[in-house]
């Protein structure tokens, strides 16, 4: 899929070969982010910038990412970018609880497109046990591992009923 078949509201799943992103595949399932689309924008909570919003094309060039794209057909574009654009500026969530005025990448898409459910997170590896990944990560940021509590992550989002899977992103074009 071309990025000039992009629709304002789809939503983009991203993986990479970061060691965060592999923690969260690890955890979870295929996809370590998630970002929406309006006007040749992403939509998304970066552990870098906070909630932002970013030209796509040049985040895309920022490092090697496969975008897998999914749609919402019954998506109100206005509505939904309004509440993008409502929480541009806030912090990235680095500890994943709920409810502290922070947001991490799914979390950000479920409060501005709520059609996802919170599930109970989990943070384990292949053997169901915290993995050495997290645990070092929550150690450095003095906070429990939020084992059970509610969220989301960008696998399950993708797994949603209400959306339509339409391919993975060809920005081969853009790339020197």
């Amino acid at each position: 899929m071309k990025i000039s078949n992009l629709k304002n509201g789809d939503l983009l799943f991203i993986s990479d070969n970061s060691d965060f992103s592999k923690a969260i595949i690890e955890s979870t399932a295929a996809y370590s982010h998630v970002g929406i689309f309006f006007d040749g924008m992403i939509y998304h909570a970066s552990r870098k910038l906070g909630v932002a919003k970013q030209n796509l094309e040049e985040y895309l060039l920022e490092e090697k990412k496969d975008v897998f794209v999914y749609r919402y057909f019954k998506i109100d574009e206005k509505i939904t970018k309004e509440r993008a654009e409502k929480y541009l500026g806030l912090a990235y969530n680095h500890s994943f609880y709920p409810d502290n005025g922070t947001f991490y990448c799914s979390q950000y898409i479920a409060e501005i497109l709520p059609i996802f459910d919170s599930i109970p997170m989990k943070f384990c590896d292949g053997e169901n046990k915290i993995s050495d990944y997290w645990k070092k990560y929550f150690e450095e940021l003095d906070v429990p591992v939020p084992v059970n509590q509610p969220g989301t992550n960008p696998g399950q989002l993708a797994e949603c009923n209400k959306l339509k899977f339409l391919g993975k992103l060809d920005f081969s074009e853009y790339v020197n």
